[in-house]
């Protein structure tokens, strides 16, 4: 992986070099931005030669629905694109240059968390002028955080490697990533669906978790994973009884308050409920063996493994200007080059 980061920032850098880039900006910034710069002038990028090979190989089409995964512990952004099939396939991952904060959803302004949930992005959420070269606003809060009250604004996935809350990508592969779903944006799919996760959602993860207050909100989290692993549709998602509800018909339409009893009515998509069955019996089993739990003392957010080789190589000024045309510096460089979970106690499990 990290050598593959290294060809990725030496194609950064070329483009660099050949003024496809604009220089750097002097302009303070605290925290995450959606705010548009008139003078940036940045032109929308297109989509790699090889990655439209890749698609072609794998049955899909530029204009395809697209579907973006994110996992913070292994530091991961996923694109998936739907194939010939009507299904969706995992089209490219790309590492996580930076996300602030702790494992966890965000609740307020401030907390430096970076959200984790179910979201949806429409047209009108990508910013092709954003401050950090190019960003889509994850529309944070949405429908059920904003009944339970949660609060914040402009939360993102961005270029530089800098966060308050935000997924920071380099400026190359935010410029990919953008490229894929400006593309499905323009080609009909009204809205593309970002599910944010914690970590990957397995049922021995989840269990190495279970004494973490956030554990019953995870546990909902990954019967939204399971649905895609099982089907690789896009989640339908229903807000109702203080939680998410995935997959499910309700005889008297779509409920109407986040924060109401859901209704009992609801008739699940007989497979995904199968592997909410197995799955559950999974967890419940490892609840009762595990004897210890994985206990964390954070440091602040996460970066990918082969970014924080090259920070502690390069040093942080050197590498934030290899891998974003602006001059933003890696937020907590200090943080970014421990391990993201430091003090980390886990037991091995059977």
């Amino acid at each position: 992986m990290i050598s593959s980061v290294r060809k990725a920032l030496s194609g950064l850098k070329r483009a660099v070099a050949s003024g496809l880039f604009l220089g750097s900006l002097a302009i303070a910034l605290t925290g995450c931005t959606s705010a548009a710069l008139d003078d940036l002038g940045v032109a929308t990028p297109k989509i790699p030669a090889a990655l439209l090979k890749e698609m072609q190989k794998k049955g899909m089409t530029a204009e395809s629905p697209v579907l973006v995964r994110i996992f913070k512990e292994e530091s991961v952004l996923e694109v998936w694109k739907q194939d010939r099939s009507g299904r969706y396939a995992l089209l490219k991952s790309y590492p996580m240059c930076r996300w602030s904060g702790k494992l966890g959803p965000k609740t307020k302004s401030g907390d430096r968390q970076a959200p984790e949930g179910f979201y949806h992005v429409s047209k009108g959420m990508l910013n092709p002028k954003s401050q950090y070269y190019l960003s889509f606003n994850l529309g944070y809060p949405n429908r059920l955080e904003s009944a339970l009250g949660y609060t914040g604004e402009a939360l993102m996935v961005h270029g530089a490697c800098s966060s308050s809350g935000c997924y920071a990508m380099t400026d190359q592969g935010v410029g990919e990533i953008y490229s894929l779903v400006q593309k499905a944006l323009d080609g009909g799919q009204d809205r593309f669906q970002v599910q944010a996760f914690p970590f990957r959602m397995t049922a021995r993860k989840l269990v190495a978790h279970r004494d973490d207050p956030n554990f019953s909100f995870w546990r909902t989290l990954k019967q939204g994973y399971d649905s895609f692993e099982t089907t690789r549709q896009q989640p339908k998602v229903s807000v109702c009884g203080r939680r998410y509800v995935f997959d499910t018909t309700f005889g008297d339409g779509e409920p109407r308050s986040p924060l109401a009893d859901c209704p009992a009515a609801g008739v699940v998509d007989p497979r995904v409920a199968a592997a909410w069955s197995t799955q559950t019996k999974e967890i419940d089993r490892l609840l009762t063996e595990e004897t210890e739990n994985h206990a964390m003392s954070y440091v602040d957010g996460g970066m990918h493994p082969s970014f924080r080789a090259l920070l502690k190589e390069n040093g942080p000024e050197k590498l934030a200007s290899r891998i974003s045309q602006t001059s933003y510096p890696i937020s907590r460089p200090a943080a970014a080059l421990a391990d993201p979970f430091n003090g980390e106690k886990l037991t091995k499990t059977p």
